[in-house]
């Protein structure tokens, strides 16, 4: 298949999930005979080139043009108000059409290229998908990874959410990350027949305990000041509300009763950063919490789930939860927010021969903490846990596996005709 692919983040330019799942998934494709074409953003400066072969991919990241100065007097008053402001929407706007153009007026009909599928990912390239399939009649995938509704707790943009929904209509088919998922796209209005479900996968040959370099692993825990008998809790994501990093900090109370060389180590970025130290601070913390305000490469979130006891995430709202997969992959147990829309509820087992984890509560600090007392309180519990994990992601949930799930998928689709 000749496949055409909008996605907001790409490599080098990855925020959080979505980046990962695009980089390794259009890889494996290629990988499988066949060919992919990338429309991305390109970073702030522009500097990154504007088409390029990377791994097999052809590669076009439209320069930016700032329109913001003349959306306020077009666009709805809920995106004015946005935290994340009219640049970001200018942006995001300006991205879809120079994709959606260069596509189609360049690649296709100036350069005869020929496509099967375009496959637009969340709303942030969906405008360009639905204006590739009016102009060239191509069968258009929507995958969905998340609502705004869900991200912001029902507090988003009711833009964004019409974008979404106008997606959902006009796709011939949406994929989305989690059974959880599927039931609220039905519940937002989204056609019952046109969802399918693909979950995300994890690299397990990359996520490894076996690959790691102990000296590098050790050199992890001393800098966050960590002793040889601590262990070490580990929380990795967006400081966000939406992701419970705040009642995660509350839980240490009530851990350190049980466990009192436990640790908590904090790495990621976001609104909350200055709420959380204040809260570490009120709570007395200071030498149970560490924190890294960084996004860090790949290989330095390798070795700290190497390095790591627990892996904990707490989300009260996660369509899939990837993060998850990377601990289990990495033999350690993981303690997940399983309230509301949460994919990581069917991602880790918390009873049974093939207990990986636990699930928990996110609202409740007592609850998070009684997750993680239990994942680490014994040591034949933790290693017996970790290794369930281990084979659930080597079962059910590597690249190859995902990618052939949505092969399957997207010829089952083009066969329709």
């Amino acid at each position: 298949m000749k496949l055409a692919v909008l996605v907001y983040e790409y490599p080098p330019k990855i925020v959080g999930g979505l980046g990962t799942y695009a980089a390794e998934i259009t890889r494996k494709f290629v990988m499988m005979d066949h060919d992919v074409t990338v429309f991305t953003m390109n970073d702030d400066a522009g500097g990154l080139p504007t088409r390029e072969i990377w791994r097999g991919i052809e590669i076009h990241r439209p320069l930016h043009i700032d329109v913001s100065d003349s959306l306020p007097d077009v666009i709805a008053d809920d995106v004015k108000k946005w935290g994340r402001g009219i640049q970001f929407f200018s942006k995001i706007l300006v991205y879809n059409y120079l994709s959606a153009a260069k596509l189609i007026n360049e690649l296709v009909k100036k350069e005869n290229f020929k496509y099967d599928l375009v496959i637009a990912h969340d709303w942030l390239s969906v405008i360009a998908g639905i204006t590739v399939k009016k102009e060239l009649k191509l069968p258009l995938v929507f995958h969905v990874h998340s609502t705004e509704k869900g991200r912001t707790l029902g507090h988003g943009s009711a833009v964004v959410s019409s974008i979404e929904y106008r997606g959902g209509q006009t796709a011939d088919q949406v994929i989305t990350v989690s059974y959880a998922m599927r039931e609220e796209l039905q519940s937002l209005g989204f056609p019952r027949e046109k969802v399918e479900v693909c979950y995300n996968g994890v690299d397990p040959e990359k996520y490894s305990l076996k690959n790691v370099d102990s000296e590098k692993v050790r050199a992890v825990r001393e800098f966050y000041g960590l002793k040889d008998d601590d262990l070490m809790i580990f929380f990795i994501g967006r400081l966000v509300g939406v992701k419970g990093v705040d009642k995660l900090v509350m839980a240490m109370p009530h851990v350190l009763q049980s466990v009192p060389n436990a640790k908590l180590v904090i790495v990621g970025l976001g609104d909350l950063q200055d709420y959380l130290q204040r809260l570490v601070t009120m709570l007395k913390l200071q030498d149970v919490v560490k924190f890294r305000f960084e996004f860090i490469p790949e290989e330095e979130r390798i070795l700290h789930y190497a390095a790591c006891d627990v892996a904990v995430f707490p989300s009260l709202y996660e369509p899939f939860g990837i993060v998850a997969l990377e601990a289990m992959s990495m033999e350690k147990p993981v303690v997940v927010g399983a309230a509301g829309v949460s994919g990581m509820r069917e991602i880790v087992v918390p009873t049974g021969v093939e207990q990986c984890g636990f699930h928990i509560n996110p609202n409740n600090p007592a609850d998070i903490a009684w997750g993680i007392v239990n994942a680490i309180q014994d040591p034949e519990k933790m290693r017996f846990l970790g290794e369930n994990g281990r084979k659930r992601v080597l079962n059910a949930f590597t690249w190859d596996k995902i990618a052939e799930r949505t092969l399957k998928l997207y010829e089952e689709l083009i066969a329709k005709g």
